[in-house]
């Protein structure tokens, strides 16, 4: 495994599991690199090359690839165009590209990426690990709620995309037949000041709370009365696998990969992007119909085993790594 210096998975792997080779990294423009990683490719001599889209390591790691006689594998999470360059780098140096949802593969089909290299491999999260949450007064301890609240999670990055706004528009219609909501914000980002800044000049601090990034959402998911995810662009949508998992209702914006979890009326309720109305409407639905709610969110768990868990991700990129090896040899 070829990693950044000092990152967090490099410790959780350890050698028992892998040779870790931690590397400079500095991103797409970090040209030195290709040599860096050509050097541990080379030593190690690999049968397969799987590539993963951060730190530059994709295009990078493609071009250091070039002539090692390895298949290279390629993972893409996110569903937003890629650049032309990208496009006549990266994609055309690669056997096959996993895409974690349908959506991201559409997108680059219609990019013109060969339909022959992609293989969709759902993304997945380990269902045990949410399945036995924190009791209610232990979340209502925690973060200092109201014990008659209704409470709403968001888990994702501060950053235009992930919706924020769009919730914050959507709150006093909800505000206004729940006074006492709670809506607790998880994760961190470029857009949190801004957001923070929102909240209070619009007077939402009493339902708004900034709960920054948490390692232990497993603990607090099971406990909230809903899981909302409002984004505009969105590869997949971990948090609603997540939220799936703890069996807690879900509520979500129709974009990318998310209306592959989110199946509205069955698995969650799934509204416009960038519609606040509807998805107000959508929230106050999930509270008031507690009973219609629940049978949503027990049928998203069923479609989680189905199509999200680790056993079906992990066959499917070994599939893929099996037809590589099979066409070469």
């Amino acid at each position: 495994m070829l990693c950044p210096e000092g990152s967090a998975i490099a410790a959780a792997v350890g050698p028992e599991t892998a040779r870790v080779h931690p590397l400079a990294l500095g991103g797409d423009a970090d040209i030195g690199a290709i040599r860096r990683l050509r050097h541990v490719m080379r030593s190690e001599a690999p049968d397969i090359i799987h590539l993963h889209s951060r730190r530059g390591a994709d295009t990078l790691g493609a071009l250091a690839a070039l002539g090692l006689g390895a298949k290279v594998v390629l993972s893409r999470r996110v569903d937003n165009p890629e650049s032309k360059l990208a496009l006549l780098l990266k994609y055309r140096l690669c056997d096959r590209v996993i895409t974690v949802s349908e959506a991201i593969a559409a997108v680059l089909r219609n990019q013109g990426v060969d339909a022959q290299k992609l293989v969709c491999v759902h993304d997945a999260v380990q269902f045990s690990d949410w399945t036995s949450p924190a009791p209610r007064a232990e979340l209502l301890s925690e973060f200092s709620l109201h014990p008659d609240a209704p409470v709403v999670g968001m888990a994702a990055q501060f950053i235009r995309r992930k919706g924020h706004d769009v919730l914050l528009d959507a709150l006093p219609q909800v505000i206004e037949e729940h006074p006492s909501l709670q809506v607790i914000l998880f994760g961190k980002g470029r857009h949190q000041e801004r957001i923070q800044r929102r909240v209070a000049d619009e007077g939402l601090t009493h339902n708004v709370l900034f709960a920054g990034f948490r390692d232990d959402l497993p603990r607090w998911f099971g406990a909230l009365d809903m899981v909302v995810h409002p984004a505009s662009a969105e590869g997949l949508g971990v948090a609603l696998l997540q939220g799936a998992a703890a069996g807690v209702p879900l509520v979500a914006c129709d974009a990318g990969g998310i209306g592959e979890i989110v199946i509205d009326g069955q698995t969650g309720r799934l509204v416009p992007p960038a519609d606040p109305s509807a998805l107000a409407h959508a929230m106050l639905e999930t509270l008031q119909d507690r009973e219609a709610a629940a049978h949503r969110a027990e049928a998203a768990r069923d479609h989680l085993r189905a199509r999200f868990s680790i056993p079906a991700m992990t066959q499917g990129t070994l599939a893929v790594y099996r037809d590589l090896l099979e066409a070469r040899a």
